[in-house]
């Protein structure tokens, strides 16, 4: 029988015909690299053992007649009597000889795993199981053994298959396991030749349509992808010629030559990027001990510079603590100092103060003299002006007024000669209403020069009074301020 012919270099399915003994070999081992599911067994029994027992009825009949001729009596009887017995015996034993072959011959075993299909004149009997059967009826074989209870592998690489972008990949390995349940339908249906050529076909489809949904890029995702939809796909497809798909994978994807140069250069540099990032990392890691080594360092001389700040800070303290006593003790005697100097000023204060009211009534003791020695000026010009005028004029100032002042006196007299100003031949020509008029003005000018007088002195008086609290509070006293000035 011609083998199948697979272009891809995957499995082959096929069915062989061999004797009983070379069943179990083409089952187990398949025959020549080719899968052997289904073995159709010689049937060597035929009828050969008919001629046992048409030579054994012949003997017999022969023994009867030499037995019948014996009866007859003679010498020939005699002869016929004697060759009876072993014609007997040779048709007995050519009988049992055709009964013992036809009963070995009608012994068939089926091999545990398999199941045979028993036909009667080529009709479909039933299906027997593993196990010793007789086949009594000469027209009763065993037409197919079919493996139904190991799992077959199947190999089926498929070629230029194209992804989403339409790039057709170098080829797409897949793997598949699967089991014959119903043996009968299986080589009626279909056949192993032919279940070849349509798993083939279902493979590829099938392939096919998972690769149309992958980039090129993740192709090698497929590669032990999950495949499950695939396989109920394939026995959808199967299960009518009696075939379960037990399992499948996708072991091996090859991609084209430019995108395997692409992957193998994308591969190098992703090495070079994990080697980069590797060297990167134990650079990193150097720094950083390194980093920490200083960091440890640093803590170290900070450490010991802070038991020299310490140290510093505590002897600052104790010099500060001392300095303090001293400034302390200093302030002390400054306060002390303060306070003698203080009561030394505020004695100077209070004499010059005394000092200062003994000067003021000297001042108004003194202003009593001059304003005598005013009045008496001013009775001296007015003799003098009597002397000279031709006529006397007489000056009155307002009832109650009370201001006989030397200096008021002084100006009247400094006015009089404008009052009595000398017209041709010495006679004055002011009327007595000019003269009345310079004399309110001049006594308004005495009264004015006596309040500007009595300001500046209260001025005065206010400006000592403010220099005094002023030292006081600067703690100077009153002797140094006086010094001052």
């Amino acid at each position: 029988m011609s083998e199948p012919f697979n272009p891809g270099g995957g499995s082959n399915i096929k069915e062989s015909l061999a004797s009983w003994g070379d069943l179990a070999a083409l089952l187990r081992g398949g025959d020549q690299g080719a899968i052997v599911p289904v073995v159709i067994p010689r049937d060597n029994r035929g009828l050969r053992w008919m001629i046992l027992v048409w030579f054994g009825l012949f003997a017999l009949l022969s023994a009867l007649v030499m037995t019948i001729h014996a009866v007859s009596g003679g010498v020939s009887g005699t002869i016929y009597g004697a060759l009876a017995v072993p014609t007997l015996l040779v048709g007995v034993l050519s009988i049992a000889a055709a009964i013992l072959w036809w009963w070995r011959g009608s012994i068939v075993e089926i091999e545990e795993g398999t199941t045979g299909i028993l036909t009667k004149y080529g009709a479909f009997v039933k299906n027997i199981g593993p196990g010793r059967h007789y086949l009594w009826h000469p027209w009763a074989r065993v037409d197919f053994v079919v493996d139904t209870r190991t799992e077959i592998p199947y190999t089926a690489p498929v070629l230029a298959c194209p992804t989403r972008e339409n790039v057709p990949l170098k080829s797409i390995e897949f793997f598949l396991k699967f089991r014959i349940d119903e043996p009968y339908a299986f080589v009626t249906t279909i056949g192993a030749s032919n279940f070849d050529l349509v798993l083939s076909s279902a493979v590829q489809d099938a392939i096919r349509q998972r690769s149309r949904m992958v980039n090129t890029e993740s192709a090698y995702d497929l590669r032990g992808s999950n495949v499950e939809d695939m396989r109920r796909l394939l026995n959808d497809q199967l299960r009518k010629y009696g075939v379960v798909i037990t399992g499948c994978n996708i072991p091996d994807v090859q991609l084209p030559s430019q995108y395997q140069q692409h992957l193998a250069t994308r591969e190098r540099v992703a090495k070079e990027l994990v080697a980069y990032e590797q060297e990167w990392e134990l650079t990193r890691k150097r720094r950083i001990d390194t980093l920490l080594m200083d960091i440890e360092r640093s803590k170290k001389t900070r450490d010991a510079k802070i038991v020299e700040v310490n140290a510093s800070l505590n002897k600052a303290r104790k010099d500060v603590a001392q300095m303090l006593e001293e400034q302390e003790t200093e302030a002390q005697r400054v306060r002390y100092e303060i306070e003698t100097r203080g009561r030394a000023d505020l004695v100077a204060a209070e004499n010059e103060a005394k000092a200062q009211e003994r000067l003021a009534t000297a001042y108004r003791d003194n202003r009593a003299v001059l304003e005598y020695e005013l009045a008496r000026r001013r009775l001296d010009v007015g003799s003098a002006l009597a002397e000279r005028a031709p006529r006397p004029v007489v000056v009155q100032t307002e009832a109650g007024s009370g201001d006989s002042s030397a200096l008021s006196t002084l100006l009247t007299a400094q006015l009089l000669p404008q009052v009595m100003g000398s017209a041709p031949g010495g006679r004055s020509t002011m009327s007595p209403a000019g003269a009345r008029d310079a004399l309110d003005s001049a006594q308004g000018a005495v009264a004015a020069a006596a309040s500007r007088q009595q300001q500046m002195s209260e001025e005065y008086q206010q400006q000592q009074d403010s220099a005094m609290s002023q030292q006081f509070e600067r703690g100077e006293g009153y002797g140094k301020q006086g010094r001052r000035r």
